[in-house]
């Protein structure tokens, strides 16, 4: 028995954080013979009342976001593959990235969630607030933020 997870959750958002974090649980999980799973969560558009004349026009714009994010994440696996990462699930989410991957993880009973952290300073991050924080305030799991060594 493994004292490891059998379920990864990779948090991605492309950014060089990400890639980082990507490589992170591509080799965890193939060390560990887990399965990874990979998630991208697009932000919903900010329009405002009168801007979206009717119901057809908002779902429109609603499917044009689900599939911009659909093709950002499948970038996202085949750089996973690339890796040599085997992705068993690619999931996406639109809305605020922290709920989605919080949510996801419990739907998927992961063991463990990685994320890159993008380093924000102290105050950039105590009034915008994070991602990476808030996941790892309120995950079912442990969480794993991946940060590039600043040399």
């Amino acid at each position: 028995m493994s004292i490891f997870p059998t379920k990864f959750l990779l948090a991605t958002d492309g950014s060089e954080e990400a890639i980082l974090a990507a490589k992170t649980a591509v080799d965890l999980a193939d060390k560990t013979n887990s399965e990874l799973h990979v998630v991208y969560v697009g932000q919903e558009y900010a329009y405002p009342i009168y801007a979206v004349p009717d119901y057809e026009s908002a779902r429109r714009i609603q499917e044009n976001l689900e599939q911009e994010v659909r093709k950002l994440l499948d970038a996202e696996v085949e750089q996973v593959k690339a890796a040599g990462g085997t992705v068993v699930g690619a999931h996406f989410g639109v809305g605020r990235p922290d709920a989605e991957i919080v949510k996801l993880a419990e739907e998927i009973g992961a063991g463990l969630i990685v994320m890159g952290s993008r380093g924000r300073g102290r105050i950039r991050r105590a009034v915008m607030g994070s991602v990476s924080d808030s996941v790892v305030r309120y995950a079912p799991c442990p969480v794993m933020v991946v940060r590039e060594e600043k040399g």
